[in-house]
């Protein structure tokens, strides 16, 4: 049967933008009629990916994210000794793979930009480079999906990838399937941004000078935040090659990452740097469920973090009742009242590899 390792995690953000929409303004959302203010999965990913966790713990086996293929492999190959017209012929084909190409935009750097993202793997990578030398040593290469199979690959050490998957749109064939799963984070009572005016004084005014040097407007919020995430943790381990010590190693470091790491938007003005207050780490075999619905009637923004622990462990306790005990295992770190800690989370996340 397949495992699943989930994550409930409170958080407390005072005055802050962590993430914000078009306007500037934190992103918000209308949850059972009120509005919220919002974290998308998306910001929190990336502030997982690049967390020390993730990019020192798990040097080595992480992917990178970029349209720039094609001029890394040139000024690489041009570094070697290449010319350099035959190393943009290598490096065109080479980088096709991953994606369409296109010319560079007038008054813009004239190396060629995939149209879309690409998230590639260090073994990948690796495989480009040494395929486009053997381009430029003349040698017989396969043709199309053949030419494909030699750098792309549908399971490999690119953690990251793993767990948040990726898409290839001109070959889905190596397309992968993210074994993380994360909510969008929202504040458990009604809250809305506001306003901050400023402004700034000219530190060379003349005495007579009134007034300032300049003057703006700054969008915030604060509340208490819910956040969801589930692991696939077979599927992590597929993704991974069949690596379990790499998926548990991993898995320990989104424990870590998911406390500690947050969005930056505005942390100068704002210095947010939250810490997780409360983390209900659950496994098991039986189908998951995130735990939003404790919060479509809001907690009272009063009651903080305490407030917001009681509305989540009672509907837990409910939708067990009614389905079915969910966790097989649970962890629980709440800091406000002196229960457990975040290493023996991690600990416990690290766990769940070969549990099922």
């Amino acid at each position: 049967m397949t495992t699943f390792l989930q994550f409930h995690i409170l958080t407390p953000w005072g005055p802050s933008n962590p993430n914000r929409d078009d306007q500037g303004r934190p992103k918000q959302a209308m949850v059972g009629g009120v509005p919220r203010l919002r974290i998308s999965s998306q910001s929190v990913k990336r502030a997982v990916r690049e967390s020390c966790f993730f990019t020192l713990d798990l040097k080595g086996n992480m992917g990178t994210r970029t349209k720039r293929l094609y001029a890394e492999l040139v000024a690489k190959l041009v570094a070697g000794g290449t010319d350099r017209a035959a190393a943009e012929k290598a490096a065109d084909q080479v980088a096709a793979i991953f994606g369409k190409l296109e010319a560079p935009k007038k008054d813009a750097p004239a190396d060629k930009v995939a149209t879309t993202l690409a998230f590639i793997s260090p073994a990948e990578w690796a495989l480009a480079e040494g395929l486009a030398g053997k381009i430029l040593a003349g040698k017989d290469l396969p043709k199309d999906k053949d030419l494909k199979k030699l750098v792309l690959r549908k399971a490999d050490g690119a953690v990251d990838i793993a767990m948040f998957g990726r898409m290839l749109a001109d070959d889905a064939d190596f397309n992968r399937e993210a074994a993380v799963q994360v909510g969008h984070a929202m504040t458990t009572h009604a809250a809305q941004a506001e306003e901050d005016w400023f402004s700034a004084v000219d530190d060379l005014n003349r005495a007579e000078e009134t007034g300032a040097g300049h003057l703006g407007e700054t969008a915030f919020g604060s509340g208490v935040y819910y956040q969801y995430v589930c692991v696939n943790v077979d599927l992590l381990v597929e993704n991974l090659g069949g690596d379990g010590e790499l998926a548990a190693k991993g898995l320990h470091a989104l424990a870590k990452a998911l406390a500690l790491a947050t969005p930056t938007g505005k942390q100068n003005s704002f210095a947010s740097r939250p810490r997780a207050h409360y983390i209900r780490a659950e496994r098991g075999s039986a189908q998951p469920r995130d735990l939003t619905g404790a919060y479509f009637v809001p907690v009272k923004a009063q009651a903080g973090v305490p407030g917001a622990i009681a509305a989540l462990e009672d509907m837990a306790g409910k939708i067990d009742r009614a389905y079915g005990p969910v966790a097989e295992v649970v962890e629980v770190m709440d800091v406000g009242g002196g229960l457990g800690s975040l290493e023996a989370i991690a600990a416990f996340a690290g766990a769940s590899v070969g549990q099922g």
